[in-house]
């Protein structure tokens, strides 16, 4: 796989979405523990339900800023011009194994800067940001609530690959249907040679 110090390198990127949003996408820095967690606060609790970690805990968000492996997982943030994280999205790499080829996409975007665009133009970073990296497939998961997410992944050519109803446990015990799409990554010399 080629190194990540040309991929980091293509960061900042300055973004302008709607209604006037503008932007920095960035990776991960060790100094966004406490703006992390308070961008995990504001995530509602049904939707907090459906994350795999307790990031409601300080503990678990600094470790994440301390352990910070871009070869295993690359999070970019979006900060609004007050310096506010207003949205995350993270490419998580299996890097040896059967599964090495295919990267895991997750965004979450706070509820107070949805339908502008975010997790398009983040999860659209992280596809190129995969493409650079050599992986060949990407994957995210939802569960069937996440209704306007998933549209949000067709849009960018993501299909529906399972569906298994009752098939996840939230944190409460409720079950809920679990649903993985995934999208085959082009190679730039692919990716150049369409409709040519």
């Amino acid at each position: 796989f080629p190194p990540l110090d040309g991929i980091v390198e293509a960061f900042p990127k300055e973004k302008s979405l709607k209604n006037e949003l503008k932007v920095t996408v960035r990776p991960l820095e060790k100094n966004d523990h406490q703006a992390l967690f308070d961008f995990f606060k504001a995530v509602p609790e049904n939707e907090r339900l459906f994350i795999k970690h307790k990031v409601q805990n300080q503990e678990v968000i600094e470790s994440w800023c301390r352990n910070i492996d871009f070869e295993k997982d690359f999070p970019i943030l979006a900060l609004n011009e007050e310096g506010q994280i207003v949205a995350a999205c993270t490419l998580h790499q299996n890097g040896v194994g059967w599964k090495r080829h295919i990267g895991r996409v997750s965004v979450f975007v706070h509820p107070e800067f949805r339908r502008k665009g975010l997790a398009y133009a983040l999860v659209e970073d992280v596809m190129g940001v995969s493409r650079q990296l050599g992986l060949e497939k990407l994957e995210a998961e939802f569960v069937a609530e996440q209704g306007r997410a998933m549209k949000v992944f067709a849009m960018l050519g993501f299909s529906d690959l399972v569906h298994l109803p009752k098939y996840v446990m939230d944190m409460r015990g409720k079950h809920h249907d679990y649903l993985l799409m995934g999208i085959m990554l082009t190679t730039d010399i692919e990716y150049a040679g369409v409709g040519g």
